[in-house]
């Protein structure tokens, strides 16, 4: 595992009970409802990639989606799988190990943040294959242009900011056509709004 894997994984780790408290609530039915638009079959089967806590596996599987969670964070694994039953495994992004071909959509809601810039096409790469064809993929990115540690009081995480111009090209080349992108929070000025989000859809062919 990379230094800043092991870096960010670890102020997680500690900080894992007051970041639930601080991200359950939080709205990103927006999101969760965009990749459900593009699935190939609704419901189908998501990879919620990052999956923290849970809230989303949670989400998802209310709304009849067969679920699978994943996160490097131990405490994050441990959480998800009580709060909703599902199945979450427990795997880092750039040592991904995913079956072939197998869901429909993955929702990447603020995790993908974590992933180096010269690192992004090949963790796209990993997670188009496991998409059955045309199926989806949602991106929720923090905008920007600064990589590196962003320093907590509790310690660091790597962060990587990404403009739709720069992030755009790394998705098409993973393999996957845009369908979709908008900017978060909803109904504030477009500076204000600090998240950009990308639908990807696994093209016909794609990438063996």
């Amino acid at each position: 595992m990379e230094q800043h894997e092991q870096v960010t994984i670890a102020e997680y780790q500690l900080t894992a009970e007051a970041f639930r408290a601080g991200t359950w609530e939080h709205d990103v039915s927006q999101n969760r409802d965009s990749l459900v638009r593009f699935l190939p079959k609704n419901p189908g089967k998501i990879l919620d990639i990052g999956c923290g806590p849970g809230r989303d596996l949670v989400a998802f599987k209310q709304q009849g989606h067969t679920v699978v969670g994943l996160d490097a964070t131990p405490a994050f694994v441990e959480m998800a799988k009580q709060v909703s039953g599902c199945e979450v495994w427990q795997q880092s992004f750039l040592s991904l190990d995913l079956p072939g071909e197998t869901f429909d959509g993955i929702f990447a809601n603020a995790s993908l943040i974590h992933v180096p810039r010269t690192e992004m096409v090949r963790v796209l790469e990993d997670l188009q294959r496991s998409l059955v064809p045309h199926g989806a993929i949602i991106m929720s990115m923090c905008r920007g242009d600064s990589e590196g540690y962003s320093a907590r009081p509790t310690g660091y995480r790597y962060v990587c900011g990404w403009e739709y111009e720069t992030l755009a090209p790394c998705v098409e080349a993973a393999g996957f056509e845009i369908v979709n992108h908008y900017y978060r929070p909803p109904g504030v000025r477009f500076e204000a709004q600090s998240w950009l989000v990308i639908v990807g859809r696994k093209t016909a062919i794609g990438k063996d």
